[in-house]
């Protein structure tokens, strides 16, 4: 395996990778190659919209194989306010 030697880091830097590590369980050395790993996995991963990244974080939670959720276009937004406005001056007895 490959090794890396970093110089110059700031000592508040180095302090908060060890309370990183240790709230984690692990060696600072150990924190800093996951940190390294997710870095470069997320410039690998083709970036998508915001509902492929929001079913990414619920993948395997529920939904099964080909069960996504579709989106839903042309639909009107309601005011929920003018809807009950609506229904108290429709039901009210005046």
């Amino acid at each position: 395996m490959a090794q890396i030697l970093v110089r110059d880091i700031e000592d508040a830097v180095k302090e908060r990778l060890q309370r990183r590590a240790a709230r984690h369980g692990r060696s600072m050395e150990a924190e800093i190659r996951d940190i390294l790993r997710d870095v470069v996995k997320e410039d690998v991963e083709p970036a998508g919209g915001l509902g492929t990244e929001i079913a990414a974080l619920f993948k395997g939670i529920g939904l099964q194989e080909g069960e996504e959720i579709s989106e839903l276009r042309g639909y009107a937004i309601k005011n929920a306010f003018e809807e009950w406005s609506s229904s108290i001056q429709t039901s009210s007895p005046h």
